[in-house]
C-alpha cells in the first residue's frame, strides 16, 4: 500500500448525525486537515459507496479538499424507511450542514448525483449558505420518468390502494411509492426552485451525452435558467458514469 493510501483510509472517520425526525444519517468523513469540506449526495436506491460517491471523494482527497459523503433517511446504513421524497432529503442535507457547522466546519459545496442533482438544486433555493453547487445528471422535469418505474397506469392505481409496491427483476418489492410521497414529486418545480437559486451561486451541471435513465436534454435545460452555470458534457457517459469516473472527478473537483 503505497502513503497515499495509507492516508486515505487512516483519516476516514464513520459520522453519525440526527436528522429532524430522529432518525440517525451514516455518512463518512475523508479528513484532510481543512476546516472547510464538501458535501456529496447519492440518488435514488444508491447510497454514499457507490462508484460516483467513493471516487469524488478520493479526488477531493487529492486536491486536499475534505468531504463528507452520508447515506440519506432510508438508504445504505442509515435509519427510517425507504422513500421517493425530495424535500424529505433536503431535510436531511440541512441537518448534515447544521451538525457540521455546531462543529466550525464550513461546507463550501454540495455535490449531488441524479435525483442527489435535484436535492442539492432545491437545497440551495431554500437556503443560501452554500455559495458552490455541482448536479451530476439530475432531472429537469420530475413528471417525466415515473411511467417506466411505476407502469402506465400508474395513477389509477394510486387512488385505488393508496401505493404501489415497486418490485425488482426476481419479483421483491424493493420500495413502496405512497400517495403522498408521488404527490410530492409531480409539485415539485425543479424550474421554479432553480429560479430562486441566488445569483452569486456557482452551479456546475454534468451530464453523460449516453445517459438512457435521464436524457442529456435535462442539462441543456438547467443550463437555460441557472445564471451562473457551467454545463459539462461527458462523451459518451452513461448515468453511472461507468467508464467515465475520472472525466467526471475531473470536471467536478477543477469547478470546486
Amino acid at each position: 500500500m503505497v502513503a497515499s493510501e495509507q492516508y486515505a483510509v487512516s483519516q476516514q472517520q464513520k459520522i453519525i448525525v440526527p436528522n429532524k425526525h430522529g432518525e440517525k444519517l451514516v455518512g463518512i468523513l475523508q479528513e484532510t486537515g481543512s476546516k472547510e469540506f464538501v458535501i456529496l449526495c447519492h440518488g435514488f436506491l444508491s447510497t454514499k459507496e457507490s462508484n460516483v460517491m467513493v471516487n469524488l471523494a478520493d479526488a477531493l482527497r487529492k486536491r486536499g479538499i475534505s468531504s463528507f459523503r452520508f447515506d440519506f433517511a432510508g438508504n445504505g446504513e442509515s435509519e427510517g424507511a425507504l422513500q421517493d421524497m425530495y424535500l424529505r432529503e433536503v431535510e436531511d442535507l440541512h441537518a448534515v450542514i447544521q451538525h457540521f457547522s455546531r462543529e466550525n466546519r464550513v461546507a463550501t459545496a454540495i455535490i449531488g448525483h441524479s435525483k442527489g442533482g435535484d436535492v442539492v438544486l432545491l437545497y440551495a433555493s431554500h437556503n443560501h449558505d452554500i455559495r458552490t453547487i455541482v448536479n451530476i445528471s439530475g432531472r429537469y422535469d420530475l413528471m417525466k420518468g415515473i411511467e417506466e418505474r411505476l407502469g402506465r397506469n400508474y395513477m389509477q392505481e394510486i387512488r385505488e390502494e393508496g401505493f404501489i409496491d415497486v418490485k425488482n427483476k426476481k419479483g421483491i418489492v424493493s420500495y413502496r411509492v405512497t400517495k403522498e410521497s408521488l404527490m410530492e414529486r409531480l409539485n415539485t418545480d425543479i424550474h421554479g426552485a432553480c429560479l430562486q437559486i441566488e445569483k452569486e451561486c456557482r452551479v456546475l451541471v454534468v451530464h453523460g451525452s449516453a445517459d438512457k435513465i435521464v436524457p442529456v436534454e435535462d442539462a441543456r435545460e438547467f443550463a437555460k435558467i441557472l445564471p451562473n452555470c457551467k454545463l459539462e458534457i461527458i462523451k459518451k457517459a452513461n448515468h453511472g458514469y461507468t467508464s467515465h469516473q475520472a472525466e467526471l472527478a475531473s470536471a467536478v473537483v477543477d469547478f470546486i
